[in-house]
């Protein structure tokens, strides 16, 4: 198995020599970092960089180099990848750095709904109920978008809106279909990611009936155990392999995910 989003002390996450031994440690064959990365304009996604310090588009190279290092005496695969904030207003500037940077891979994500991260609930925990189900809206309606810009090889964590409660639960079958027939007509294939399935949220991305209408659309799936630390690739990755068991499916791997890259 080949787990494809995971993160380093390039973004928030941990050493990267460290996950590597994680991975290896957890029987993987290889693992993508996919770390954290803004080229908004904005000025909000800009404080949201300074304070977070997600800023690969500074950093990459820096941390190629230190991926070249460990493949050397690394057990697995080692992928050099990006996890880039997505926002159709700014397709052409994420169009740009991607072709600059040559990443092995680039996955997309929707992080920013109304001017804030979809985490933060605060943000949210005062909107009415018709607010709230107009912003579920406009976040399928991006990541649509994004599927349909063949900018990314993966889409992480499709339904992220799932994890704040002000927004859970708003998610419907036209909003999953839309996404689904999107997907279908893509190179961009979804990702099964467990970054809260073993804490406060408890489900998958997708959550099980967005992720039973895509299988049934016949969409391909792969593997993002969204890891930040090294103890969480193990005991993710092997609640991500039962659930491809229990489904009956299989993991699409990286060189099927580029085919059309």
């Amino acid at each position: 198995m080949y787990d494809y989003h995971a993160h380093t002390n390039y973004s928030d996450g941990a050493f990267l020599r460290w996950m590597v031994d994680a991975a290896a440690d957890a029987g993987l064959d290889g693992i993508g970092f996919a770390d954290h990365c803004n080229v908004s304009p904005e000025p909000s996604a800009q404080r949201y960089k300074r304070a977070l310090g997600f800023n690969l588009d500074m950093t990459y190279e820096r941390r190629r180099e230190a991926i070249e290092a460990v493949r050397e005496e690394a057990a697995v695969d080692v992928f050099d990848a990006v996890e880039m904030d997505y926002d159709p207003a700014h397709e052409a500037a994420i169009a740009e750095f991607l072709d600059d940077a040559g990443f092995d891979y680039a996955v997309g994500s929707v992080h920013d709904l109304d001017g804030a991260n979809v985490h933060t609930r605060s943000h949210f925990a005062d909107k009415s109920e018709a607010e709230r189900r107009e912003l579920v809206d406009r976040y399928f309606e991006k990541l649509v978008a994004l599927v349909e810009s063949e900018q990314f090889a993966i889409a992480a964590h499709p339904d992220l809106i799932e994890r704040n409660p002000h927004l859970r639960g708003f998610a419907t079958e036209d909003h999953y279909a839309a996404v689904a027939n999107a997907f279908r007509s893509s190179r961009t294939v979804p990702e099964i990611n467990a970054g809260r399935l073993l804490d406060d949220y408890g489900e998958f991305h997708p959550a099980p009936a967005f992720l039973d209408r895509l299988v049934d659309a016949g969409v391909e799936v792969t593997v993002g155990t969204d890891s930040h630390e090294p103890d969480e690739i193990a005991p993710r990755t092997r609640e991500i392999e039962a659930e491809f068991d229990r489904r009956g499916i299989e993991a699409v791997r990286l060189d099927q995910v580029v085919k059309n890259a």
